[in-house]
């Protein structure tokens, strides 16, 4: 069954800003940002998405621990982090469409934390914030075919992924499949339905803009309840996804390795045969002689082949 929510003008108006601001990304080459930014940007994820949930490390400390340097803070905590990184590392082993996928990151992601991490819960629980209960999940006994009824949505609604991302975000939220880590688990899941839409939110810090606006995530959370429908969170999610994109779009300074342009250039041409010239036409602020060196660079290193010579050569990813 197709979960509750509505369509509205600002959601269609949301999605238009969202694609058109996704092309500009594109345009400047940022849709795999330059390698420095991405390891910034999933450092600002993990210490974002885990402070949401009381996580006190921060962001000079998970460098540290990136960089397997000593930090001191409670082992629950450097526990948690390390998990994060350890999944964050690894989304591309994880299919999305699959239940199954998603357990396996929860073992992950909890490891060490709770008992039986990875396993859906078969009692019944209820969310406390502070001192009332801001929601009752349903049963336990209700959660494996609730599950399974979101991932049918998920794989086959006609619905733009980009609103099935935020369906998924908080009916996963709402379904609360698991003893602890729904929180953390639910916005690394939209992460990976967002991927499918464009390589360009792997990097991207969405849970950081969450954690500004922690309280109004979670009041968006309880209004949707209230309401017995998505279209609210939805409509906030949009907005948080426009707000990332043009933090994004703000840093285009950031000059491009070699590397980070030879990656880029990959998922423009493809497998095709290509020549200096079609690679300088894709990065204009370079001159021929960058260009050049770049390609040198791809084929010593096995990166691209080359055929021909002079005005002949043509090149080709393996």
């Amino acid at each position: 069954m197709k979960p509750p929510y509505e369509i509205t003008n600002n959601i269609l108006s949301l999605i238009a800003s969202i694609s058109e601001k996704i092309g500009e990304v594109n345009a400047a080459h940022l849709n795999k940002p330059p390698t420095e930014l991405r390891k910034i940007n999933r450092i600002k994820t993990i210490q974002s998405s885990l402070e949401i949930e009381g996580n006190t490390l921060t962001v000079e400390q998970i460098t540290d621990l990136l960089n397997n340097k000593r930090v001191l803070a409670p082992k629950k905590d450097i526990l948690e982090v390390k998990n994060a990184i350890n999944i964050y590392n690894k989304l591309d082993k994880f299919k999305v469409y699959e239940l199954k996928s998603l357990c396996k990151a929860h073992a992950i992601l909890m490891k060490d934390l709770i008992e039986n991490p990875g396993k859906l819960r078969s009692t019944s629980v209820g969310i406390v914030k502070g001192s009332d209960i801001a929601h009752i999940a349903p049963p336990g006994a209700l959660v494996y075919s609730l599950m399974t009824d979101l991932f049918k949505y998920l794989k086959n609604d006609d619905d733009l992924i980009l609103i099935k991302s935020c369906v998924f975000h908080y009916e996963f939220e709402f379904i609360h499949p698991f003893i602890d880590g729904n929180g953390r688990m639910g916005r690394l899941w939209q992460t990976m339905i967002l991927k499918e839409h464009s390589p360009i939110f792997e990097f991207l810090p969405i849970e950081s803009l969450v954690k500004l606006k922690q309280q109004d995530y979670y009041d968006v959370l309880g209004k949707s309840d209230k309401q017995g429908s998505s279209t609210s969170f939805i409509e906030f999610m949009l907005e948080i996804i426009k707000d990332a994109l043009e933090d994004l779009l703000k840093v285009q300074n950031i000059t491009l390795t070699n590397n980070d342009r030879i990656i880029n250039f990959k998922d423009i041409i493809g497998t095709n045969f290509f020549s200096r010239q079609d690679y300088l036409r894709a990065f204009k602020n370079i001159s021929a002689a960058t260009a050049s060196r770049d390609l040198k660079v791809a084929v010593n290193d096995g990166t691209i082949e080359k055929q021909g010579d002079k005005r002949t050569t043509k090149y080709r990813y393996k």
